[in-house]
């Protein structure tokens, strides 16, 4: 007997996350692989792209929720979700990340009975302000498998008493889908379009609410913005959040004014990763994009007080976790001197995480019968 899998995506940095587990379950004739979208990012035309670049099937069933608050949205899918298993009675769910989709998927399958996988478990910010963080750790606190991408996860995990024999330290298939296209993306051809050189440019993503969702922050931002263009030109792919907020606080003309930034709108899965392996370095508060920046060796600038991905900081490349424009400029300094120090590859980001998690699942299911 084989095991019924319906795996859970919602937002493109989920996309990224699944894209080499289905990869990896379609190889094996024991598991029957589904994949729902829950729909949580509504663009489309941007979901497709990902789809197509990371080449993961069409999913076999989306939900549609849409955009909505973080409860009704929440909400939304813990109500369509359940039809789905009901209907496919599936043996394991697994989630990806720490977006709503997340903990939405986790609860509704621990509700129906239904054993739960979290890829990327343990990771802590310690700060309840964000969002993330609670769906982190209710969605850990519910789950069956644990599959961890770095030791400061093992650590969290036990330390909230969590029973060690639920949790495999497997690595990062964020990392599995970097390391796998790679060399598609080099062939990208967004410099050229931007008119840009390698290593003439940093690359800057921001869209976390306590940077965007009020006028003082993004205010913040926008100095940082402004500074940091007058060493170097910055390369901002504006996410939808970002954009919005621009519009609504009326700091359009402000950032269009910046000599030396080039604004566009979000780039494909293949482009930004072009992007961020030819820039000088990164300026972002994105938790995935440290991982990526560390595996690329590119130096990495984190505009928040805290990160989630310690290992980042602690072995890779990731110079500065702050929100103090004068410490971030004095990084820059040393960046541009070629004084900063060069990260390592943490354990374990091979690009075999998701053969690891597909063997512990494999061998669990046989343990079982």
């Amino acid at each position: 007997m084989g095991i019924r899998i319906i795996s859970v995506v919602g937002t493109r940095p989920n996309f990224v996350k699944i894209a080499p587990l289905i990869r990896e379950f379609k190889k094996h004739r024991e598991i029957e692989s589904i994949l729902v979208h829950t729909g949580q990012h509504y663009d489309k035309e941007m979901s497709r792209l990902f789809f197509e670049q990371l080449e993961i099937p069409k999913p076999d069933i989306n939900l549609n929720v849409g955009s909505s608050t973080d409860v009704q949205q929440t909400a939304k899918i813990m109500v369509e979700f359940e039809k789905i298993l009901l209907e496919k009675n599936p043996g394991l769910v697994v989630v990806v990340g720490d977006v709503n989709s997340t903990l939405a998927a986790a609860l509704t399958a621990k509700k129906c009975g239904i054993r739960v996988a979290h890829v990327e478990a343990g990771l802590r910010s310690f700060d309840m302000g964000m969002p993330e963080e609670a769906n982190r750790i209710l969605t850990d606190h519910i789950s069956d498998y644990l599959f961890t991408t770095e030791e400061s996860g093992n650590r969290n995990l036990k330390d909230e008493n969590i029973s060690k024999n639920k949790i495999y330290f497997v690595g990062n298939v964020m990392i599995d889908s970097l390391l796998s296209h790679k060399e598609r993306a080099r062939e990208s051809k967004i410099l050229a379009n931007l008119k840009l050189n390698k290593n003439e440019y940093c690359a800057a993503t921001f869209h976390r609410p306590s940077n965007v969702d009020n006028k003082n922050s993004l205010k913040k931002l926008l100095n940082l913005v402004q500074e940091t263009a007058k060493k170097i030109k910055v390369v901002l792919p504006l996410h939808p959040r970002t954009l919005n907020s621009i519009e609504k606080f009326g700091l359009a003309d402000e950032f269009k004014k910046i000599r030396g930034l080039i604004m566009t709108n979000p780039l494909g899965y293949l482009d930004f990763i072009c992007l961020m392996m030819n820039s000088k370095f990164v300026v972002t508060d994105s938790g995935g994009i440290q991982e990526e920046t560390t595996v690329l060796q590119v130096p990495c600038i984190t505009f928040r007080e805290n990160t989630e991905r310690p290992v980042t900081a602690k072995e890779g490349t990731n110079l500065a976790v702050t929100t103090d424009i004068k410490k971030i400029q004095s990084t820059i300094e040393k960046i541009m001197s070629s004084k900063a120090s060069k990260g390592k590859i943490p354990k374990f980001w091979d690009g075999k995480a998701a053969e690891r998690i597909t063997d512990i699942i494999l061998k669990s299911n046989e343990k079982k019968k």
